[in-house]
């Protein structure tokens, strides 16, 4: 049984689990704002914050040895980078930067506090046993959709890899190094993305459809940040008045800066079909499937959906994996 619900699946980690090794979490020097909360149940930061993580190796996101989860923002206030810490039941946050007031004021929200994992019944044995084991499961929301929006796009239609690879070459040659003790990077502004020039573009392996709805985006970004505040059928219909923003990027990015527990992901490549073999055995279910299959969780079929991934179980492999392109080589 174990291995069906190994975290370290590729799947489970899609799911968004990120490691966070055991630690002391100790206060980590001068010159940070402080804050502390207690939370009103567990919280398991590696699977709460983990779906902000863009990768290994992304630039502003890092977990540390002693427990930390750290985390470089644009907030609306300026740049700052955030350190969160769990010490037995309370939460130890640190921040850095013009941004550090509005990351700390937003630390419960980022930490779950607006969401209601008792609202989800489980209503199939492997989503009661997923849910279960992880307890500390709580949808993040970061009320910041330019810094979700823009990875997601990158992600489009690509390999994980070349999305991540393009995400760290953009934020390191066009943003900026982040405040605080780490060596970390926050994102461009919405002016320097909507300037980087088609041949940096390029390099980065990101192609004209990606790019452009990535400057159509930062062309409009105040409004789209106001989508944060929206409930979830506005801030759906918000982005995706934006061409080359549908279905998929829209739930992927109100995921996580609204915290939506029913943002579903439709029309992507594997999700249907690990969904629909892992509740009832049909690896070849599409997206009208998944969302029957999903309609017993109305209100919480993000969640539901993201137990699915982080329980692992998988339909065998029968066709190749999906092809690393880099067009920045052509």
């Amino acid at each position: 049984m174990a291995g069906r619900f190994d975290p370290l699946t590729p799947t489970a980690v899609r799911g968004g689990r990120t490691a966070v090794p055991p630690g002391s979490g100790l206060p980590a020097g001068a010159g940070a704002r402080a804050r502390e909360w207690v939370p009103a149940g567990p919280v398991d930061l590696g699977l709460t914050l983990g779906p902000l993580r863009r990768g290994p190796a992304d630039p502003t996101f890092r977990t540390t040895a002693d427990g930390s989860v750290w985390k470089a923002s644009r907030t609306p206030e300026g740049p700052a980078t955030l350190r969160v810490a769990l010490r037995q039941h309370t939460v130890h946050a640190e921040a850095w930067g013009p941004g550090a007031a509005w990351l700390l004021d937003g630390l419960p929200a980022l930490l779950g506090s607006g969401d209601d994992p008792a609202a989800f019944v489980p209503r199939h044995r492997l989503l009661h046993d997923s849910h279960r084991r992880r307890p500390g499961l709580r949808l993040t929301r970061t009320g910041l959709v330019l810094e979700s929006l823009i990875p997601t796009v990158l992600e489009q239609k690509v390999t994980s890899d070349e999305a991540y690879r393009a995400w760290r070459r953009l934020v390191r040659q066009y943003g900026e190094p982040a405040p605080g003790p780490q060596d970390l990077y926050v994102m461009p502004d919405a002016r320097t993305w909507a300037l980087i020039p088609s041949w940096d573009w390029h390099r980065a392996g990101v192609d004209a459809k990606r790019s452009a709805a990535i400057v159509r985006s930062a062309r409009v970004a105040n409004r789209l940040e106001e989508a944060a505040a929206m409930e979830l059928p506005q801030a759906v219909a918000r982005l995706e008045t934006v061409p080359g923003i549908g279905p998929w990027t829209s739930a992927e990015t109100l995921q996580r800066s609204n915290g939506a527990a029913d943002a579903v992901t439709t029309g992507d490549l594997h999700l249907p079909g690990i969904i629909g073999y892992a509740l009832a055995g049909n690896r070849d279910a599409d997206d009208a499937d998944m969302l029957e299959l999903l309609a017993p969780y109305a209100g919480q079929r993000h969640r539901a959906a993201r137990l699915v991934l982080l329980a692992g179980r998988t339909p065998p492999r029968r066709t190749p994996k999906m092809p690393k392109t880099d067009i920045g080589r052509l």
